[in-house]
């Protein structure tokens, strides 16, 4: 097991003094794509709030997810790669009797031993066949959304087979005032509500777990308010311009966030990061519309486009207009969170899976991170390994068809980037307002150059092919993996595969769907059923 040693000192600490830890505000997208943002060279569809929070802090440019929903979220909340916890499979369907192990320490338990006061909104889907797997038993003082992985938009049902059920919840109790109201608003009315209402002498965590923009049920996949959807009338795929809109309402959000952390006066005193969970939903797979071009495949597959994220961090003690190349992965937020607020509740050593990269991010030390399993999935027979700028993939998904999808590019000639429109959002207005560097034109159209990738798709069915081949690349070069070097790099792929063998993962910990989590047995919603059976 590869495991990473770090002792948390007075050292790591940015901040002023020891008493003033920085409220930590952890935002997350559902299924966005590479592309789906501006400042990775898209300019279908606008994202100035994003964009200016990238380009003002950190942009991770080699940062690497898993490549589906609860394995991302117990890496990011552990610290620990899933083939260490049983996450590593699949998810966790609304009728699945087990969760993120009760053992393993999460990360608002140890912020909260810091003094923070934290609080949950939206996705939570690490668990809930009994009350103890849930949010506001796992540390957060407050939970506002839905314990499984989607839900529809309007109506918060989640439909699974023959099964279908409301799932939004305050704490424990349902929220059917909820109903009718568009998700991603009441997300970001209840980060605002929580925000303005804050003392800020304690410090706060907010985990923002978007919906947006995860497909919904199958009679409506994809929804977004029509006065939205009109905006983007330039574009002609009737799904991509809906999931336009579902954008448009997640880039708001953001925006309206980090107005709320202005006005409440916490801004200057916040660490900010913004993540996917997994690559997009690409070339219709779940019926989306997501783009992660110009990398390969789509989510729930191992290709850069699956596990290759969209992701930024932003706080005063880090170099602004900064573009990261070094490797990050999902798991290293926890280490590197506990780096950065100077946690103090342990003398102890703590271990995890994931690195801490505060020191790296403020540039006064060099990343010593060269290797990152992907995945080892055993059921699915899949895996992939990145060490250094080579990466080997080895079994197929889905018999192959969604290894040659990528989404559209986004980058037609009659689309116009927007530099005034990011210079005049939010975002970009709070920072000026706290005399927060913000970046030039120019240097926005540097970033912009240096972020976004570029390949040769006209040999795409000579691409590599999973289902009676490893697949070897190296991926600094050929980002979107499509030269297969297994043969010409005989050393390189022995080395790739004797590194594999070190990682030993954990029986994983799926389970079929219960009967009894039926929600027609439970007032027709999904409910932390294992307690009254």
């Amino acid at each position: 097991m590869y495991v990473t040693y770090i002792l948390l000192s007075v050292t790591f600490c940015g901040w002023c003094h020891a008493s003033e830890k920085p409220h930590v505000i952890f935002i997350v997208a559902d299924d966005l794509g590479w592309n789906d943002v501006g400042f990775h060279g898209s300019n279908q569809i606008p994202t100035p709030n994003i964009d200016a929070l990238a380009y003002s802090g950190i942009i991770l440019q080699n940062y690497y997810t898993l490549q589906l929903c609860t394995p991302s979220r117990s890496a990011l909340m552990t610290g620990k790669h899933p083939i260490h916890t049983g996450m590593q499979h699949g998810v966790i369907i609304g009728g699945g009797p087990y969760g993120l192990p009760l053992d393993l320490k999460i990360l608002p338990q140890y912020l909260n031993e810091d003094g923070y006061r934290s609080h949950a909104i939206g996705k939570w889907h690490l668990g809930h066949f009994k009350e103890k797997y849930t949010p506001t038993r796992r540390g957060f003082n407050s939970h506002f959304g839905y314990w499984t992985g989607r839900q529809d938009y309007y109506d918060h049902s989640i439909h699974e087979g023959d099964s279908w059920g409301y799932d939004m919840r305050r704490g424990m109790n349902v929220s059917w005032d909820s109903f009718g109201s568009y998700t991603t608003d009441l997300i970001t009315g209840e980060a605002e509500t929580i925000i303005k209402s804050h003392d800020p002498k304690t410090p706060l965590f907010l985990y923002v777990a978007h919906l947006a923009v995860h497909s919904a049920n199958s009679y409506q996949y994809l929804e977004a308010p029509e006065e939205i959807i009109q905006k983007f009338d330039y574009i002609k795929d009737n799904n991509r311009k809906k999931f336009a809109a579902m954008l448009y309402k997640l880039d708001e959000s953001v925006g309206r966030i980090i107005t709320s952390l202005d006005e409440k006066g916490m801004l200057n005193n916040s660490l900010i990061v913004f993540t996917t969970d997994n690559g997009g939903p690409a070339g219709g797979y779940d019926n989306n519309a997501a783009s992660n071009w110009p990398l390969r495949g789509t989510k729930n597959t191992l290709w850069e486009g699956g596990v290759r994220g969209a992701a930024c961090i932003w706080s005063r003690n880090l170099p602004a207009s900064k573009i990261n190349n070094d490797i990050m992965h999902l798991q290293d937020w926890l280490p590197t969170i506990l780096a950065a607020v100077n946690y103090t509740s342990s003398t102890k050593n703590l271990s995890f899976d994931g690195h801490n990269m505060w020191p790296v991010l403020k540039e006064e030390e060099k990343s010593m991170y060269d290797e990152i399993l992907v995945n080892i999935d055993e059921i699915q027979n899949v895996t992939a390994l990145r060490k250094g700028d080579w990466k080997i993939i080895t079994g197929e998904f889905d018999n192959g068809i969604w290894d040659k999808r990528f989404g559209p590019s986004g980058r037609n000639s009659w689309y116009k980037y927007n530099i005034t429109e990011i210079e005049a959002s939010p975002v970009a207005i709070a920072f000026r307002r706290n005399y927060i560097s913000f970046p030039s034109p120019q240097m926005i159209n540097e970033t912009r150059e240096n972020t976004s990738l570029s390949c040769d798709w006209s040999q795409l069915n000579k691409a590599c092919d999973l289902r009676n081949e490893i697949c070897l690349f190296n991926v600094q070069t050929d980002p979107c993996e499509r030269v297969n070097q297994a043969e010409s790099r005989p050393e390189i792929l022995k080395e790739l595969l004797q590194a594999l063998k070190k990682y030993k993962p954990v029986k994983p910990l799926n389970k079929p769907f219960d009967e009894r989590s039926n929600p027609k047995y439970w007032n027709y919603t999904w409910t932390n059923w294992m307690d009254f059976v």
